[in-house]
């Protein structure tokens, strides 16, 4: 009976905390989740992708303007698409499906935690962890893969933790392993080699011979060969030469798209993006290593150097690529915490309260530099909210006070949030004109299903979504001999100037108005090529 009590009492505690980590993460992951243009390459491929298939119902063959799409799998276009159904089409339908999804993590992986660790103080500290990491809030906002591929692949741990108790569980593990498959294709292998690692350090004889593991990965993986398969029949070898080798294979040797970086890159990320969190990551690989024989240890230790390893010697570099890492991050990172919590009558380690009293300067003299060279008041307030939680942070840990957690956590929530309402939580919109007036400039004095052509140095996606228009690259040299043709042609003024002197051909053509710094021009195509 006593048991019993015990039991129902531990199912109502995980129960209560799944559920306030649930609703912190849907306020951060949610809040002003429309309030910014969508960003180009991921979000403007996933957008229009999604808008094609949303107008066009075709939910079997990918599009991007009727052209094929062959470069990721399906599942997150499938649900933008029922997003738009659903909720119309917007930025905030559009990053709907990806920051539900990243924010489910949150409560998932402290379930995680709640099944390796032998108390309930760690398990907490690891879901508080994952909830104010800044990589994973914001890129999980966004309308990218990575941050659900990080929900799926925790929830396959979660399955084959659960596993050990109750062996139907083992089912889950190939259901989150083909979602992966069907998110991002061939990451699978990488992520599921470290679950294969981790069964084999913790009694594998056990797990293999689970047939509810095997059923799970035909379960799981019927709907991705069923995909692929139909995608090669319907393409052939193009579809294997672009989605296999250009945009899977190809990234592990070379860098994709100039997507280049040192061996050092992803520790870079994490210096740069995960503090103040990154201060506790060593105490906690070093009580992970002295624990090596329990399965929270193990566990961290595989993720961490495996998942490491992998990216830092992969030619393609790009930042989110180092999402996967975090559950592990954030596990390290818990236990230490709970460790230091725990011993609370000793004296903290005076390099943590150092390092937290620089970090908050570093951060405060930002705020202050802010406040006289630029005008962005919403970085400040932020800046300066992070750089005060940091040094009350620092004070009570030199003083050895525990409540230096607490104060490092909420401080960090609220900063967060703060900067997710603001307009500079996309700070990469910054990079390049404004995409809003520009796309309605082409939208208003263009046809439905013209493609435009720009002098802009690169094509942008995102223009693409909003004008409901492609609007491509070229060279001045391409530009001139569409002159000779009816077209569209958006140049900057530069262009426009250096066209009007050299008396080219297109300086004839019709003006159909102005935006941000672009001429949108019709040649009218009756002039005699040279």
């Amino acid at each position: 009976m006593h048991k019993l009590k015990k039991f129902y009492n531990q199912q109502n505690f995980d129960i209560k905390w799944f559920l306030i980590f649930l609703i912190a993460a849907l306020l951060l992951w949610l809040i002003g989740l429309g309030n910014l243009s969508l960003r180009d390459w991921d979000e403007g491929y996933y957008g229009t992708v999604a808008k094609d298939m949303f107008r066009t119902n075709n939910w079997l063959y990918l599009t991007y303007y009727n052209q094929p799409f062959l470069l990721k799998p399906p599942l997150m276009i499938w649900l933008i698409t029922i997003s738009y159904k659903l909720g119309g089409i917007s930025e905030f339908t559009t990053r709907f499906p990806c920051a539900f999804l990243t924010a489910l993590g949150v409560p998932l992986l402290y379930l995680v935690a709640r099944n390796i660790f032998t108390c309930h103080l760690p398990a907490v500290l690891t879901g508080l962890v994952y909830l104010t990491l800044l990589p994973v809030v914001r890129h999980g906002r966004l309308a990218m893969l990575d941050g659900s591929i990080n929900t799926f692949f925790i929830f396959s741990i979660l399955c084959l933790l659960y596993s050990c108790r109750q062996s139907y569980w083992a089912i889950g593990v190939g259901i989150g392993l083909g979602l992966i498959a069907l998110t991002k294709g061939i990451l699978v292998i990488a992520l599921g080699g470290i679950i294969g690692v981790f069964i084999l350090l913790n009694n594998p004889k056990k797990f293999l011979k689970n047939p509810y593991l095997w059923g799970g990965m035909i379960v799981g993986f019927t709907p991705v060969f069923a995909w692929y398969i139909i995608q090669i029949l319907h393409y052939g070898q193009k579809f294997i030469e672009v989605h296999f080798k250009e945009q899977n294979f190809d990234r592990l040797s070379t860098a994709v798209e100039g997507n280049k970086g040192s061996l050092w890159y992803y520790f870079i990320e994490l210096l740069k993006y995960s503090l103040p969190w990154l201060l506790f990551l060593p105490g906690g690989i070093k009580l992970a290593w002295q624990k090596n024989q329990q399965t929270w240890a193990k566990l961290t230790l595989v993720g961490l150097i495996l998942f490491m390893g992998i990216i830092t010697f992969m030619g393609t570099k790009l930042p989110w690529y180092i999402l996967p890492i975090y559950p592990f991050f954030a596990l390290a990172v818990g236990a230490y915490l709970a460790e230091l919590w725990q011993n609370n009558n000793q004296s903290y380690p005076k390099i943590l309260s150092i390092s937290l009293f620089v970090c908050s300067l570093v951060t405060l003299v930002g705020g202050v530099f802010i406040i006289f060279t630029d005008d962005n008041f919403e970085v400040m307030i932020f800046a300066i909210m992070i750089g005060t939680t940091l040094l009350l942070s620092a004070w009570n840990s030199l003083h050895n006070n525990v409540k230096f957690i607490p104060i490092l956590v909420v401080g960090l929530y609220l900063s967060l949030g703060v900067f997710m309402l603001s307009n500079s939580w996309i700070w990469e919109l910054n990079e390049s004109f404004a995409v809003k007036p520009v796309a309605t400039l082409i939208r208003e004095n263009t046809p439905p299903g013209t493609v435009v052509y720009t002098s802009f140095d690169y094509s942008r996606t995102s223009l693409d979504f909003y004008s409901d228009r492609q609007v491509l690259a070229e060279s001045q040299e391409t530009l001139k001999n569409l002159a000779y043709r009816p077209s569209y042609l958006l140049l900057d003024t530069k262009t426009w100037d250096n066209f009007k002197q050299s008396e080219s051909p297109l300086s004839q053509a019709k003006i159909l108005g102005h935006a941000e710094e672009f001429i949108l021009i019709k040649t009218l195509g009756n002039l005699s090529s040279k």
